[in-house]
């Protein structure tokens, strides 16, 4: 009996171990390092009256009773989620992040936990991501759940504005953990939707002990195993997410996104009309790729589910540029070192092609110093049209590689960022010797 036993714990423990493995982060990462380009939607009853999202009542710029108020305008009549995920699709991205619950705990699922959220409380009366995770699957798309840890409108949670605190958790730890029963219900319920990633925002006011991280991680993952998670989970995340500007060094982090306003808020506001143009969003999104990241682009929907114009305008101007240029954003890799081309660059994920993004319009030659390859072909992208190279200064008896010079046609460019591809005869090699500048000769 006492053998038995000692088998049966044993084939009970390494069932638990294989059980609490993880698919490996490399191959869940895969296709979000491939994508480069997401939307992300903030979408909730502060779009009604154009407020700064839940940090209206936060930093107490109006009431919480006026804030909250809000979701007696929250119509979503004329809301149509097939057209959201075709135009977003029409973007050039690979993946959408929408917010099912803000820090002012409006839920726009059909909870069980909690007393708000848009199917009981709201005009709009039906639950919102059903339908839209049903749209993104139709485009073939990733979908991405945001949700917030914190929720200052939940009378168990310790934090009400920035002024007011309801409790201190250390001294009444009963009360927080009907809160977490609560947050953990809420969170497992998204499961339901299947997301392929998982967007937390609000980790800095809690430690990871607190808001159950290391169990949160493991409920996601005991229901979809390929899921990923942002950063903003107290150390428990898969990558980083950088906020409202490029790094301007490449991130340590293999795995990296920046999210982004196209103007200066994350929900609909109305007097905000400082978007950023086309063409500059575009230099942006060339930035990340560049630096082997993603671009999370939000944008802000009305009330009644219509998208601003000047973000549709975005959206769509951003399709046109990504269209002709897929070959040279998805599934790219980090470019090469600006001491060899003075510009963004990218490389294919065989590091056999080297694309250079010209993001203004050159009159002269373009230069890529170092290369070590012999180019096979030299074109631009969108159009094939192979062009002209020349190389200076190689000598026959040196090792250093001459400068590389291509002649660019103006008709050529691109209105926005012109992109060349230089086809090498392997894998890049670049001239990086540290005693390269002194002569062969000596």
């Amino acid at each position: 009996m006492k053998s038995n036993s000692l088998i049966l714990l044993f084939l009970i423990l390494i069932g638990l171990q294989a059980h609490s493995q993880e698919i490996p982060k490399e191959q869940r990462m895969q296709w979000f390092e491939d994508a480069k380009l997401g939307i992300f939607i903030h979408w909730g009853i502060y779009s009604v009256n154009g407020t700064s999202e839940s940090w209206a009542f936060f930093n107490e710029h109006i009431s919480h009773a006026d804030y909250m108020k809000q979701i007696e305008g929250f119509t979503a009549a004329k809301w149509n989620p097939d057209e959201w995920a075709s135009l977003i699709k029409e973007s050039g991205a690979q993946y959408t992040v929408i917010t099912t619950k803000h820090h002012d705990g409006v839920a726009l699922w059909d909870t069980k936990y909690g007393n708000s959220n848009m199917l009981h409380n709201s005009p709009a009366k039906r639950d919102l991501i059903t339908p839209f995770a049903e749209a993104v699957r139709k485009q073939g798309m990733k979908l991405g759940l945001y949700y917030s840890l914190i929720d200052w409108s939940y009378p168990d949670y310790p934090n009400f504005t920035r002024k007011e605190k309801r409790y201190k958790v250390e001294e009444d730890s009963a009360r927080f953990a009907k809160f977490t029963e609560y947050n953990l219900g809420q969170i497992k319920e998204l499961g339901q939707f299947k997301p392929d990633l998982y967007w937390f925002d609000g980790d800095w006011e809690q430690s990871a002990e607190r808001w159950h991280a290391p169990e949160i991680r493991r409920m996601i993952m005991e229901n979809n195993p390929d899921a990923i998670i942002n950063s903003r989970l107290q150390g428990y995340g898969d990558y980083s997410t950088p906020e409202q500007g490029v790094p301007i060094h490449q991130p340590k982090s293999r795995y990296w996104e920046l999210c982004l306003t196209m103007n200066d808020s994350w929900g609909y506001y109305p007097t905000d009309t400082n978007y950023k143009t086309v063409n500059q969003v575009i230099r942006i999104f060339v930035d990340c790729v560049s630096k082997g990241g993603n671009l999370l682009l939000d944008i802000g929907p009305k009330a009644d589910g219509t998208i601003p114009q000047e973000q549709v305008a975005i959206l769509k101007g951003l399709g046109r540029w990504t269209n002709k240029h897929a070959e040279a954003i998805y599934g790219t890799r980090a470019g090469i070192d600006g001491d060899y081309f003075n510009g963004y660059s990218a490389l294919s994920k065989d590091s056999t092609t080297l694309y250079l993004y010209l993001d203004n319009h050159p009159t002269g030659e373009v230069l890529v110093k170092g290369l070590m390859n012999k180019v096979e072909s030299c074109y631009v992208v969108g159009s094939k049209q192979e062009i002209s190279f020349h190389i200076v200064g190689k000598l026959s008896w040196s090792k250093t590689p001459g400068l590389f010079y291509i002649n660019l046609p103006k008709e050529a460019q691109d209105q926005d960022v012109t992109v060349i591809a230089l086809k090498l005869d392997g894998p890049i090699q670049l001239w990086d010797i540290p005693s390269a500048a002194q002569s062969d000769s000596d």
